[in-house]
Parts: structure tokens; sequence; C-alpha cells
């Protein structure tokens, strides 16, 4: 008798992992803020559906929890990601959600999935703000040892300041294979 074993799917848990949200966080008009088309899916619901949610409830969301995109704001954002996950043609640009926003979106979306989803989501901006503490703390400790040693240890703080630099974003042109660099 050979026995056939179902595939189960795993069980949705509602929580998504930092690196997923962490890379939707966004910087726009000065504010690290997430954009309502990318927390629509990790609501898993339409955007619409989150916009009407809002909309209903307006009087929770003042202008330093949410605002919507200009459409050059819009231009320009699409223009910087490589692959388009804009679902195609868009009648209105998204809204961008503060931290605060997002924390007012599971008043407003109440689902089990939209409570834990915004409980990871605290987390990565927690985890945001940790980062980049870290490293204010770590530019300000190498000024303080830049001052305290002579001159002979220069070079090794000008290297350290070039590796605490985010790597240069490349050309299009510098991506990819090069014909002709092959060797024989």
């Amino acid at each position: 008798m050979a026995k056939t074993i179902a595939k189960k799917r795993a069980p949705k848990t509602g929580l998504v992992p930092l690196e997923v949200i962490e890379r939707r966080i966004v910087l726009i008009r000065g504010h690290k803020v997430m954009l309502s088309t990318h927390l629509a899916e990790l609501y898993e619901v339409e955007p619409r559906v989150l916009v009407q949610a809002v909309k209903r409830n307006i009087d929770r969301f003042p202008d330093d929890f949410m605002f919507q995109l200009t459409a050059a704001e819009f231009e320009n954002l699409k223009s910087q990601t490589v692959i388009s996950s804009w679902g195609g043609l868009r009648r209105a640009s998204p809204y961008a959600f503060s931290e605060q926003g997002v924390a007012m979106l599971s008043s407003v979306l109440k689902s089990p999935r939209a409570v834990q989803v915004n409980i990871a989501i605290m987390r990565a901006f927690v985890r945001l703000r940790q980062l980049l503490a870290t490293h204010r703390d770590l530019a300000e400790k190498l000024a303080k040892m830049e001052k305290q040693y002579d001159k002979q240890f220069k070079i090794v703080f000008e290297f350290i300041r070039q590796l605490m630099e985010p790597p240069p974003k490349l050309k299009k042109s510098q991506m990819g294979f090069a014909p002709g660099l092959r060797k024989n």
C-alpha cells in the first residue's frame, strides 16, 4: 500500500521578514515612508481597499502620518527601480505613510494579518533607526580618534571613512557583460 503525502501549505503567520520590509522603506520629502502599494501587498489587500479604509478614517491620518505623492515624485521613484512592480497604469499616485501612519493603519485595517504585519513593520523602522544611530556613533568615534592621533594614521582613517561610505551606484553601461574583455 503506497501512501501519498499531500503537500502542506505553510500556515500564514502574518510575519514578513524584516529584510523585505526594509527594502520597502524609502526616503521621500525627507521622511522614511512606505508606499500604499507596498503596504497593500504586505497586508494582502488590494491597494484600493487600503486607500478606501484610510479615506473613511481620514481624521486619523494628518499630513505627518500620510501624504500622496506628486506625479513628479512618483515618476522619479519609478525611474529609480530596476524592475517595475507598479502593476501597470494608475489613475492616482500612491500614498506615502510615515512610521506613525503605518501604526495607525492597524486600527483601520482590523484583520489579524494587519496587526502582525504592523508589528513587523514597526520592528523594521526601529532596526533602521538603530543602524543609523550606530553609523552616526561610529563616525563620531572616528572623528575623536582622528583628532587624538597624529598624521601617521591619516591614511588609516581615510580608508575607514571610505569603508563607511555606501557603495557607488553603477551606471547602466557599467553593469552586465562587456564584450572584448574575455582572454583567449
